[in-house]
């Protein structure tokens, strides 16, 4: 029989004021102990709720989803506590998610936001209550007030929650705990009100503890030495095992019975990986798809009065084609709601970019204005944005003027309802060189000896303080030779990747289909006020959600300025979506390395590049913009490049690649090259080559082994000797 005992008070280190609790920690001591079940209650938010689901169900563990909330009702003394609300099923979770939104959107400028009885009344179904241990509604007001009011308190809510409430015993040493221990026992035995065993746990080991002690003081930016409340936790509020909880809770055994019969009744499904797409507001008499279709038609045929008839059909069967995969897979309304927007965008003068990344590689996009770059023309493949062999979001990245990016995401507001749209959540971390700098602060260290072992860790995006300990010779050297600098990186190392602190995405917004709190909990930004998912963009899109990614860019302010002064001053009238890409003084300038200012063009590298390759056509600089990454540029890829464009031989390992490979003189440098390819030689479908693309993108050991399978069974089929395929 697995173990039916779990920690009901946890708080992770997503809460932020406290807890060093990292997921993957979490869920390794659980597999560890053979533990059945994993329950979550950070403080406030459930910032974390949908990793940790996913990850207690890949490791078959039973996740259970809470939230610690303070409640006003109980205010005395200026004193706020909370109560811990458990789910117990999708009712619940909705619930839950309601009640943390009202509480963070309704309370603007509160100190600290709380919510009261009667909101909670509303939402109390399929939740259960309980009483939160020594900061909770018992605990707390034990010291501030007689039994007598605690009890009727108590009783209150047993009439809203009748069978789902819980009164919280702890036993974790804090100052006067076995006195408010005896009157809670007291109240629960004459109100009947359940008893459970918790432990408030902020941490794994036990040895964490003044590591979590050194992350409270980063938090509240105060030195160790300098903390007022030394007991406002204990070393034993760690993860302790269940059989030491069974120990310690020996003479109250209902205690640790009852939280079995909770592990039993908290039953939570989260449906995920299925959409819920905002609905476009189709004309009258028309639905979505035929809308969808009539707008798109008539876009293309505005594209193609500029193209000589003879190539009209191509372009009619590919339109064809994508129209279908759109409307089969359910995406018609996410290319109009996002045609709309930018169409009114352009209206109104707001500058919007050509378009990047995979969905340029849509005609149905073109066709509608949402990029300007033509997808046949430039050999983009529809296949690597959109695909029905793989089952993924929309995604197109727009790129507007930066003064007036927020104009855009107001009229999007206006247009689905302030109540369905919000901007997204973004979390800092404590990365390696800011966290030994934070730690030694906490720890009392003077700036210059903490800022010289910071900079020892070499500036390298994502390293590590291990990385850095590899790297550096001088850093381990230091290591290894001072106990002081020893305590400071291992006690910094223990609390490194943890959240820090929130803000608002960059880029990201999202619109749901019915009020946003049905489907995701609201969060503000306590420096800001701004409100904001709680949930990050890889959540938002695991629950089916549609983000749109709305960009700001520098650039295009500049050029949209340019240009209206250029025209202020009758020097020329320009349209920058008709620019001839075939300007030979344009490439006279780059050839020359005359580029600051140009966009992804100025830098002292990419001047140099273009010194030795000496651009004649647009596909120069698209292929130098696409070599001029680290992948690349660790390799001898641009100089093969610029050395086969002025005439070294190339030699194409089989007749089949010399057509999808002389524009980028013999070098495989695009993504939908590998996907011609597959297809060239392997008789990939599109749909199949974008598969394998996206295998060698996310690096998948096991679905790659799968493909060079497949990839030498069709080359084998085409006759291509095996050393080549």
């Amino acid at each position: 029989m697995k173990n039916l005992f779990t920690h009901l008070s946890l708080r992770t280190a997503y809460s932020l004021i406290d807890s060093t609790i990292a997921l993957d920690a979490l869920i390794k001591k659980a597999k560890k102990h053979k533990m059945y079940a994993l329950a979550i209650t950070d403080f406030l938010n459930t910032f974390n709720a949908i990793k940790f689901y996913q990850e207690c169900i890949k490791n078959k563990i039973k996740p259970i989803i809470g939230c610690q909330i303070p409640i006003a009702n109980f205010e005395y003394n200026n004193q706020q506590p909370f109560i811990t609300l458990l789910c117990k099923n999708q009712e619940g979770y909705k619930n839950l998610i309601r009640l943390i939104s009202d509480i963070h959107v309704n309370k603007p400028g509160s100190k600290l936001p709380s919510i009261s009885i009667e909101e909670i009344k509303k939402y109390n179904e399929g939740l259960i209550l309980c009483t939160g241990g020594h900061n909770g509604i018992v605990g707390k007001n034990l010291n501030n007030m007689d039994n007598l009011d605690v009890k009727n308190n108590l009783k209150s809510l047993n009439k809203i929650f009748k069978n789902n409430l819980y009164i919280e015993v702890q036993k974790t040493n804090h100052i006067s705990e076995q006195n408010i221990n005896n009157r809670v026992l007291k109240i629960a035995q004459e109100t009947k009100i359940p008893i459970i065993a918790t432990n408030n746990v902020l941490f794994i080991n036990k040895d964490d503890f003044e590591s979590h002690e050194v992350k409270v003081c980063i938090n509240k930016k105060i030195k160790l030495d300098d903390r007022i409340e030394q007991t406002e936790y204990t070393e034993d509020q760690y993860f302790k095992t269940p059989d030491e909880m069974r120990e310690l809770f020996q003479d109250l055994p209902d205690s640790i019975l009852n939280i079995s019969e909770i592990i039993k009744r908290c039953n939570l499904k989260l449906t995920l990986d299925t959409y819920h797409m905002p609905e476009f507001d189709a004309p009258t008499g028309t639905t979505v798809d035929q809308h969808f279709e009539s707008v798109v038609r008539k876009g293309l045929e505005s594209k193609l009065s500029m193209l000589d008839k003879s190539k009209h059909k191509a372009y009619h069967t590919r339109l064809e084609s994508e129209m279908n995969v759109i409307k089969k897979m359910g995406f018609t309304s996410y290319f109009l709601i996002v045609h709309e927007f930018i169409s009114w965008a352009k209206k109104n003068n707001i500058p919007v970019g050509p378009g990047r990344g995979s969905g340029a590689g849509s005609l149905v996009a073109y066709s509608l204005g949402i990029t300007s770059v033509d997808p046949l023309l430039h050999n983009l493949l529809f296949e690597r944005f959109l695909n029905s062999d793989r089952i993924s979001m929309p995604d197109f990245d727009i790129d507007f003027c930066m003064v007036n990016r927020q104009k855009v995401i107001e009229h999007i507001s206006e247009k689905y309802g302030k109540n369905k749209v919000s901007q997204i959540i973004t979390y800092g971390s404590l990365a390696a060189r800011a966290v030994i700098r934070d730690v030694g602060r906490v720890l009392g260290m003077s700036y210059t000896f903490v800022d010289k072992i910071a900079k020892l860790v070499p500036f390298t995006p994502g390293i590590t303080i291990n990385d850095a300990l590899k790297q550096n010779k001088e850093l381990r050297e230091e290591y290894n030779s001072s106990e002081e600098i020893k305590n400071l990186l291992d006690t910094s190392k223990k609390i490194e990747g943890l959240p820090r602190n929130v803000g608002k995405h960059a880029a990201g917004i999202v619109i749901s289909p019915s009020e946003i709190y049905n489907h995701i909990p609201l969060y503000r930004v306590e420096e800001s006020g701004e409100i904001v998912t709680q949930y990050d963009k890889d959540d938002i899109e695991k629950l089916g959600l549609v983000k749109f990614d709305i960009l700001g860019l520098r650039t295009l302010s500049i050029i949209d300025r340019t240009i209206q002064n250029l025209k202020l001053k009758n020097v020329a009238d320009i349209d920058i979506d008709t620019i001839n890409p075939n300007d030979s003084r344009v490439y006279t300038l780059m050839q020359k390395k005359l580029t600051t200012g140009v966009f992804q063009l100025e830098s002292s590298g990419m001047k140099r590049y273009m010194g030795q390759l000496k651009p004649d056509c647009f596909d120069d600089i698209v292929a130098l913009v696409a070599l001029y990454r680290p992948g690349p540029l660790g390799t001898n890829m641009v100089d093969d490049f610029i050395n086969n464009k002025h005439g070294k031989k190339i030699n194409y390992e089989h007749p089949l690649l010399e057509p999808i490979l002389s524009p980028t003189y013999g070098l495989i440098l695009y993504q939908e090259q590998v996907m011609e390819i597959s297809r060239a030689l392997a008789n990939y479908t599109l749909g199949e080559a974008d598969i394998l693309r996206r295998a060698m993108g996310k690096k998948k050991k096991e679905e790659m082994e799968n493909q060079r399978q497949k990839f030498l069974f069709g080359a084998k089929e085409n006759k291509i000797p095996i050393h080549i395929a």
